[in-house]
């Protein structure tokens, strides 16, 4: 019924941390609370508990054998009340080890949340998570965008896919998510409205950010309780009834479901460009800072820097219009353009308003238009 998303995911996080809290408190003595921790971790640790998600634990402990039936009698607990839990129970040594060979690792301890324990063990795991040796910024950059291009190359790198996966199709949770795990790792923070201080992203970038999480987080929250289990491919058998829940009514001139699929793709693709120029202002703005460019002309409008495609300067859609289409037959004639530069990105957007009927009806676009099919 339109309820705030952020609302419905806060309150389901609060239940889970008071239950995982009372289910510990009741199997663990108070004299273990110096030898052990509870983190949620994962999504749970982002505090993002959708109606099928996993509850993923870690145990931090000094000594795992000491507790370990007290350990095990908490966890049959949670696992007697039903609940999908995922769980790992390290010594601060494993938590380094495990962490520093499996960026996997890495992600979900960084985004830990304290529940329960000590916290002298807790503060421990902070320092050893914080240490800038762990996944230097730079690599944890390069590992997780690595991870990112293998998971768009299962998606055939479409994001508008029939059945999209909510999670890990190009511009899905997992892209967003991507973006703002880099930052935090560098910077400290994910909140949009520092990025936009810092020049990350633009106002419009930002909202279509909110935005779109706030729309997928909506959908999965849905299409979780009309599957009744963990599902995030939004398929064809799901896509009416969805619709229907989320008050896409049929009209006379459209189905709720086309609406729908139609808003859908539009968030999608916003959030993929916001992905790409998130993305390419750490690796131009932080990584290359020290770098000198590798530029290559290609002609008065157009140069390739560092393998992406840019303006030569910021006037060249005003003055030459056509560059608007002749940007992207340059791109479909060269297999070692990687993409468009970010700045460039915005001036086209900026500039759509130059494709009216005149532009349209002009030969010189017509012919690059011929030449792009």
């Amino acid at each position: 019924a339109r309820h705030n998303v952020d609302d419905l995911i806060e309150e389901r996080t609060a239940f889970f941390d008071e239950l995982i809290r009372e289910a510990w408190h009741a199997c663990i003595p108070e004299q273990a609370g110096k030898d052990l921790a509870l983190f949620a971790v994962g999504g749970y640790g982002r505090g993002e508990q959708f109606p099928q998600s996993d509850v993923d634990l870690l145990i931090l402990a000094r000594k795992p054998t000491t507790w370990r039936d007290e350990v095990r009698s908490f966890l049959h607990l949670l696992y007697d009340l039903n609940l999908d839990i995922g769980h790992s129970v390290r010594r601060l040594a494993d938590c380094k080890a495990e962490a520093h060979k499996d960026i996997t690792v890495a992600t979900a301890t960084y985004e830990r949340r304290f529940l329960a324990g000590s916290e002298k063990l807790s503060a421990r795991l902070d320092r050893i998570m914080a240490s800038k040796r762990l996944w230097p910024s730079d690599r944890f950059f390069k590992a997780k965008r690595d991870e990112q291009e293998a998971r768009h190359a299962q998606y055939d790198n479409v994001e508008y896919g029939l059945e999209p996966n909510l999670k890990s199709s190009p511009g899905g949770l997992r892209d967003l998510q991507t973006a703002m795990w880099i930052f935090q790792r560098h910077f400290g923070t994910d909140d949009p409205k520092d990025l936009e201080r810092m020049g990350a992203l633009t106002t419009q970038e930002r909202v279509w950010l909110e935005d779109g999480r706030r729309f997928l987080w909506w959908v999965r929250y849905g299409l979780h309780l009309l599957a009744g289990r963990k599902e995030d491919r939004l398929q064809f058998e799901y896509q009416r009834s969805l619709a229907e829940r989320l008050g896409f009514a049929d009209t006379d001139a459209r189905r709720g479901v086309e609406r729908f699929m139609s808003l859908y793709y539009e968030h999608v693709l916003a959030l993929r460009e916001v992905n790409d120029i998130v993305l390419q202002y750490f690796d131009e703005s932080i990584l290359r800072q020290r770098e000198k460019p590798v530029i290559e002309p290609i002609n008065e409008r157009f140069q390739i820097r560092n393998n992406y495609i840019e303006v030569v300067d910021d006037e060249v859609l005003a003055r030459t219009p056509s560059a608007l289409l002749e940007i992207f037959v340059i791109m479909a004639n060269r297999r070692d353009i990687s993409g468009v530069r970010a700045g460039t990105i915005r001036a086209i957007r900026e500039h759509l308003d130059l494709i009216d009927d005149d532009f349209r009806q002009d030969p010189t676009n017509t012919r690059l238009f011929m030449d792009l099919l």
